[in-house]
């Protein structure tokens, strides 16, 4: 299957970064990157259960003249073949409609209203929104082109956890990388998530890619992030329950955003994911 990321590209040095991230995640995946040059500072997207408006702020915008010479200048530089996406409906005349049939979206970092403040634009406080109501897992980039050459999977034992589970494991598939799962233990012992996993319809030779299992103490949360590698990509599910109990409402969440610099690959409710 041909699987597609979406990615809203912005025309400065951040942008690059989190372009090139794009870029590399599925390059390693063997995904296709498909680029949106945005015209104007919003568009919609239209989920199954809501329809979200972004608003980007001025700096997607900037010297549009030279942004798709840029954005090829950097599909040659990964060696992939370029691919574009022209809205054909509009709302509005200035409010061009996206559609959510892509498998992957990447957005920056900006997942609080805090890391906007500083810089790295408005978008934001729309992605919660994106995360909660999208069927695709969303990239949240790190700030600087960061490669990975390893998966971390967040497990909590909920429902949401096992989709984020399921995702690394596909991702350890299609990228030959090793798996690891990091579990911060909440009132159950480990034979309790091992047990949940066990249970699950997987194949012998698909458990066989979790290379490590790392259990922490419920408050070891700070020593667990510490000891995720710097250099893995973390897949993780949102509004679930154990340790990603409404995850992007609450603490958690951006204990990680504002402490690990990896890239985050993050599965909503409404994700469902199958090998």
């Amino acid at each position: 299957m041909n699987y597609t990321l979406l990615h809203i590209f912005r025309n400065t040095p951040f942008g690059r970064e989190t372009f090139l991230q794009s870029l590399y995640f599925c390059k390693t995946i063997h995904a296709y990157p498909v680029v949106y040059i945005p015209k104007t500072d919003k568009f919609l997207m239209y989920f199954p259960n809501d329809a979200v408006q972004i608003d980007l702020d001025n700096s997607y915008l900037f010297s549009p003249k030279t942004a798709k010479k840029h954005v090829l200048e950097l599909f040659d530089y990964m060696q992939i073949a370029p691919q574009f996406y022209m809205p054909k409906n509009f709302t509005a005349s200035s409010l061009p409609d996206i559609p959510a049939n892509f498998d992957y979206l990447c957005c920056p970092r900006s997942v609080s209203d805090l890391s906007s403040k500083i810089g790295l634009g408005h978008i934001g406080p729309k992605v919660r929104r994106i995360i909660k109501h999208a069927t695709f897992p969303v990239l949240i980039a790190s700030p600087v082109f960061k490669p990975w050459k390893s998966i971390s999977v967040f497990f909590g034992g909920s429902v949401n956890a096992m989709n984020a589970l399921r995702l690394g494991l596909k991702l350890a598939l299609s990228s030959g990388l090793p798996l690891d799962v990091f579990t911060l233990l909440e009132k159950k012992d480990e034979s309790y998530y091992e047990n949940f996993i066990e249970n699950q319809d997987f194949p012998e030779t698909i458990k066989q890619l979790i290379r490590q299992w790392h259990f922490y103490k419920k408050s070891q949360f700070d020593k667990m992030l510490y000891e995720v590698p710097h250099d893995s990509l973390i897949v993780l599910g949102a509004y679930g329950h154990g340790i990603i109990k409404e995850f992007l409402l609450g603490s958690k969440m951006e204990k990680i955003q504002s402490t690990v610099m990896n890239n985050l690959l993050i599965t909503g409710p409404y994700c469902s994911i199958s090998l």
